[in-house]
């Protein structure tokens, strides 16, 4: 019985021996190496094929909106002063990527400034004069200023072969020469009682007769808005307040 039970277990061992041994013998499983695909070049875009010949480029642009000064505190301004420039651009892309392009040409820009209980001087030896008014009362009370000018834009479209449609970017300066400068009054009762008129007075030489400004503007197709800050002081040194005007509106352009 000893035997028998002897052979049994011996013949378990040297089965789990072999077993042991083909496992160890078993080659391991190889993970197949990763394939990385080539990446696809990108594409140049060749901008010789666009067709410019139906290009707007912004040619006629028409600006509207409100107009300010940075001044000082004692300056009180009311109502919607405002702006209104009419230009007429030259664009000229860039060969190498027609999105971009440069504009630049003649225009016009006038300026209404109104004001609230306060009598402006241009006539006055020593400059011009900002003196708090109470006692007459005005309908209308303005400065009225107009300038010949030249901006100068960098652009961008989203869409050169036609402008009138995608997004369009720019960024400049303008810089323009006085023509006018007047003070425009309506006054409803001044200080002897009457009422009922208007007044006058035109006087420039006070008024730097050049400004130069920054320009921005952003849009979609013929629509879009701008943004202007006066760099150059509104008064001769010495002559008046330290102003800067500045402006913002909308821009109808493409035409």
């Amino acid at each position: 019985m000893k035997k028998i039970f002897g052979l049994l277990l011996l013949t378990l061992t040297l089965q789990a021996s072999a077993q042991e041994a083909k496992t160890k013998d078993k080659p391991k499983a190889v993970k197949p190496a990763k394939v990385e695909e080539p990446k696809a070049p990108k594409i140049k875009p060749d901008y010789s094929k666009l067709d410019l010949s139906k290009r707007a480029s912004d040619h006629f642009m028409l600006q509207f909106g409100m107009a300010g000064w940075g001044k000082p505190d004692e300056i009180t301004t009311k109502g919607f002063s405002r702006t209104f420039n009419g230009y007429f651009l030259f664009d000229f892309p860039f060969k190498s990527n027609p999105r971009l392009s440069v504009a630049v040409g003649p225009g016009v820009g006038t300026d209404n400034i109104f004001f609230d209980k306060t009598t402006v001087d241009l006539n006055d030896r020593t400059g011009v004069k900002f003196l708090r008014d109470t006692i007459t009362r005005y309908k209308k009370h303005k400065l009225v200023t107009g300038y010949v000018e030249a901006p100068i834009e960098l652009r961008y479209s989203t869409n050169p072969e036609n402008m009138n449609k995608g997004w369009k970017f720019a960024f400049g300066a303008k810089i323009g020469t006085l023509i006018d400068a007047k003070m425009k009054s309506k006054i409803d009762l001044d200080a002897t009682g009457t009422g009922g008129y208007y007044t006058k007075e035109k006087d420039r030489r006070y008024i730097n007769s050049t400004r130069f400004a920054l320009i921005g503007r952003v849009g979609l197709g013929n629509f879009s808005v701008f943004g202007s800050y006066t760099v150059t002081d509104f008064f001769k040194e010495g002559l008046g307040p330290s102003v800067r005007p500045y402006s913002f509106g909308v821009v109808l352009s493409g035409l």
